[in-house]
């Protein structure tokens, strides 16, 4: 039975893995060329925007992959509705735990890999939105000491 969960949880963790990564390299890079082109010439404000979508397209990945957990439960024949499926998976993905709903004891430590895949890929995003940012202070920075060193001759 534990290996059975293992055989269907572990490539699951593997395919939001890849979504995640996927999601993160075009939200920051997204926010690079943005980047390039505004915020040295704009104020903070000019960053929010970018930031905003990065921060919006990255839990959209991780929504797809509550979905995607979703979607093996109902396969799995625990749900009969893609709400409760979704529902239970969104409780497992954020660790959140509430335990109104619960698994059949054949596929429950699906809901803890599920748990380990929603930290997992929660740091991604959290880091990724760190990275962005640290970017933005950077470039708002080198701005204000060009402005503070005045035009060079």
């Amino acid at each position: 039975m534990t290996w059975m969960n293992m055989a269907i949880g572990l490539p699951t963790m593997l395919v939001c893995l890849v979504l995640q990564a996927t999601v993160t390299f075009w939200s920051v890079r997204y926010y690079m060329r943005q980047s390039a082109r505004k915020l040295a010439r704009h104020g903070v404000l000019a960053g929010v925007r970018p930031l905003l979508v990065v921060m919006i397209i990255m839990m959209a990945g991780n929504l797809l992959q509550i979905a995607l957990w979703g979607g093996v439960f109902i396969a799995l024949g625990e749900f009969d509705a893609f709400y409760q499926a979704v529902y239970h998976s969104a409780v497992n993905y954020t660790s959140l735990g509430y335990g109104d709903v619960v698994m059949s004891e054949r596929w429950k430590l699906l809901g803890a890999l599920e748990a380990a895949n929603g930290v997992l890929m929660f740091g991604i995003t959290s880091a990724a939105l760190m990275a962005v940012l640290q970017h933005l202070i950077k470039v708002h920075l080198a701005r204000d000491d060009d402005r503070l060193e005045g035009p060079t001759r």
